[in-house]
């Protein structure tokens, strides 16, 4: 179910460094290589099959961007920041 604005602001600090851009949960990510991104997409992308959840990431170099939201409901969900919280508990 899709949660209010008021609800989507006071979730966001249980989840580190997330912000909210355009509709959708939002976080940016450098690593020393592209090697490292790479490493990091493929453990996200396990947490995404864990969940059946899929966020939009996008790759430039080291850099990682990942934008979450649920379309079946038209915004953001607990189970985004579900999803939030297992990728920032990678580390």
């Amino acid at each position: 179910m899709k949660l209010n604005d008021s609800e989507v602001k006071g979730k966001l600090s249980t989840v580190k460094n997330w912000q909210l851009a355009k509709g959708k949960l939002h976080k940016e990510y450098k690593f020393e290589t592209f090697e490292d991104a790479m490493k990091f997409i493929n453990e996200v992308a396990a947490i995404a099959g864990s969940l059946n959840h899929h966020p939009e990431i996008y790759n430039v170099y080291n850099r990682v961007t990942l934008d979450i939201n649920t379309h079946d409901e038209g915004g953001i969900t607990t189970l985004d920041f579900e999803f939030a919280k297992q990728v920032d508990a990678l580390g």
